[in-house]
């Protein structure tokens, strides 16, 4: 399980992985986008490419990886793939299976290596009720208008169910458009109290979430309803530029994830352009600056990446522990 992070504390950071659906099309050689079940279709026939990108992003300097299970579902699984709804759990329990086999191997490798490996968490992944509408509502969080809390908290039981079950060592809510589904998910955490995890947030502006709520005024209600099991609260799939100004804006000090995508802007009929921003490994220090605990890459994110965010993580926490051990010198006035 993982320790709860200490803001004060330097060591207490921890590396996330980066776009699954970026680093997995260049194991199975196609893109998964545009599919109603998006990378999970991949469980059913990609085993070794999935345990691969696992430990694409371990080798590179994740200590936490993500699940391949951020659009499955049941239901999902049911339509798309023609299966029953047991084979649809027994997918979602299979992409447990194959974190752990790449975490296995990536000791294994350590130990034949002399080395000592570092401790690989797994995070089970939950996107939103709007990332299996393929329509994109997962990035404006509309559909909250017509559907009530009882059947988003209906819809999201089952994966989750099978991922606290399956031995994730916590539960990553992201992606997540709308107050409404994400005070429902944090309630939904009190049923598994054994477990944590962190909530993230999809963010249309520095201020405002995905379906136009004030950020801060959503984490602030999240955290009121259950600060026990919240590990972090953030900002993912979203441009770089706006995460500074979004964490300020917090009224409260808690540790931070966030996981951007690129800089890169997608274009609908486009596809994704340059959006004139920053590598993304440059804004790192700054953000550890300001209590981000949790730190990685979304969409157009790869493991070399994730490499460049291990370095910066690493530089940042020796500078810290330097200056932490330098001695007082008193200067007579």
């Amino acid at each position: 399980m993982i320790e709860s992070s200490n803001p004060k504390n330097v060591e207490n950071i921890y590396v996330l992985d980066g776009g699954f659906s970026s680093q997995l099309s260049r194991h199975v050689g196609v893109s998964p986008d545009g599919h109603p079940l998006w990378t999970s279709r991949f469980l059913q026939t990609h085993s070794q490419e999935i345990v691969d990108t696992h430990l694409d992003f371990i080798r590179a300097g994740s200590d936490i990886i993500s699940t391949n299970t951020y659009q499955a579902s049941v239901g999902a699984f049911m339509k798309h793939l023609g299966i029953s709804s047991v084979e649809g759990l027994s997918l979602i329990k299979h992409a447990v299976r194959l974190a752990q086999q790449a975490r296995s191997k990536y000791i294994d490798e350590c130990k034949s290596n002399d080395l000592t490996p570092r401790n690989i968490l797994i995070a089970g992944s939950v996107g939103p009720y709007g990332a299996s509408l393929n329509d994109g509502s997962e990035y404006s969080g509309n559909y909250i208008k017509t559907i009530s809390e009882k059947h988003i908290q209906t819809w999201h039981k089952p994966r989750l169910d099978v991922l606290v079950e399956s031995g994730v060592d916590l539960i990553a809510f992201e992606t997540i458009p709308c107050e409404k589904e994400a005070l429902v998910l944090v309630n939904m955490l009190k049923e598994y109290p054994e477990i944590k995890g962190w909530i993230s947030f999809c963010c249309k502006d520095n201020l405002s979430i995905a379906h136009g709520e004030n950020f801060s005024k959503v984490v602030m209600n999240c955290l009121q309803a259950n600060s026990e099991q919240i590990l972090a609260v953030g900002i993912n799939c979203c441009s770089p530029k706006l995460v500074r100004d979004l964490i300020t804006s917090l009224e409260i000090d808690i540790p931070i994830v966030t996981y951007p995508n690129s800089g890169e802007k997608f274009i609908p009929g486009h596809g994704w352009a340059d959006d004139q921003c920053q590598p993304l490994h440059s804004f790192v220090s700054s953000w550890l600056d300001i209590n981000v605990k949790f730190i990685g890459g979304c969409c157009r994110t790869y493991c070399e990446d994730i490499a460049k965010i291990r370095s910066e993580v690493d530089i940042w926490i020796k500078d810290k522990q330097e200056k932490s051990t330098l001695p007082i010198i008193n200067v007579p006035i």
